[in-house]
């Protein structure tokens, strides 16, 4: 393994160290030359980390990034953060846009962040998209990326999964098809049905960036469709912790003349705002007829907007918190 970027401080040395060590710790036990491995961990400070995992499942190699606490106990849970529609390539928004590193610096969680997947939804496809190309993101996700940074970065195998917009429905599709694999989940202005009038929106999401949706789950009618609908498969999500939330689409604390994006947030993320809250909205409604607790956090404005998702992230953190010391404790 080799690092490209220089190793600035003590504690990024430490931290290649330790995957160094776990690297070798993989070599000897993993007797399947097709099993994930990490590949080499690269910098970015001394407990921020860029993460590059061989992916059996991806057929390539796949970038995470990885958040270290400053201090705190070992081992300690993980928190799977992801990104929204455009998916940055080289990067997470949840750093450039809600300042997550700073965040979760006193925070005693490892926190990973998808880099790349645009409209991918995080899940399996049935096949390679030709613009898009090959997603199995749930595979990764689910079962290649955990035990690799439970070993590298002392995590003790309890999770929680949140994310934002697309990224909120990909959470919320992860455990509710996951049983138990996560202990809490949160999604932010999100849409949680993929059959109806959510098959209509998720097609046009994934058209926007120029991939065919057949290539996720078929042509229309094809069972897979059914089987990624959240609400149809709400019991999946019994025992976890939820957090939900979505403004109105009604201007806002942060729609303000001061937001350089004001127009865009307005004109594009007040619509898509009251879609998301409809949606939110009948998740919430499908969890209490099936008598799942859930926290809901529909606000009285707020649009599609990085501002109110920043907000979200720490309005849900107590929740997401409770559920993985909790689950750490028992």
């Amino acid at each position: 393994m080799t690092a490209a970027a220089p190793i600035r401080s003590f504690g990024a040395l430490f931290a290649v160290l330790a995957v160094l060590l776990a690297g070798a710790a993989q070599a000897v036990a993993h007797t399947d030359p097709g099993a994930a491995v990490i590949d080499r961990v690269e910098p970015i400070t001394d407990r921020w980390l860029r993460v590059y995992v061989s992916s059996p499942a991806m057929g390539r190699i796949v970038e995470v990034q990885v958040l270290l606490p400053r201090r705190g106990a070992a081992p300690r849970p993980t928190l799977y953060l992801l990104d929204g529609k455009a998916a940055d390539p080289v990067g997470n928004t949840w750093t450039t846009r809600a300042d997550a590193v700073g965040f979760f610096a006193d925070k005693p969680v490892n926190v990973v962040l998808t880099v790349g997947g645009p409209v991918s939804y995080y899940t399996d496809w049935q096949r390679a998209d030709p613009v898009l190309g090959t997603y199995k993101w749930e595979t990764f996700l689910t079962e290649e990326l955990p035990p690799l940074l439970d070993a590298a970065f002392h995590g003790d195998g309890t999770k929680a999964v949140a994310g934002l917009s697309m990224g909120a429905q990909a959470a919320l599709m992860l455990a509710a098809r996951n049983p138990g694999a996560y202990t809490a989940v949160a999604g932010y202005s999100g849409c949680y049905t993929s059959t109806g009038v959510g098959e209509t929106q998720l097609r046009a999401v994934v058209a926007s960036m120029g991939g065919n949706a057949d290539n996720m789950f078929g042509p229309a009618g094809d069972p897979d469709w059914a089987a990624h609908d959240v609400v149809a498969h709400a019991e999946g999500l019994r025992d976890t912790a939820i957090y939900l939330s979505a403004g109105t689409g009604l201007s806002g604390t942060h729609d303000t003349t001061d937001n350089p994006e004001l127009l865009n947030s307005v004109v594009l993320g007040g619509p898509l705002e009251i879609g998301a809250s409809l949606c939110t909205r009948r998740l919430a409604g499908r969890l209490t007829a099936l008598g799942i607790p859930a926290t809901v956090n529909l606000r009285a404005t707020g649009t599609h907007s990085w501002p109110y998702w920043s907000d979200e992230l720490r309005s849900s953190w107590p929740l997401l918190a409770a559920a993985l010391s909790t689950r750490n404790a028992s």
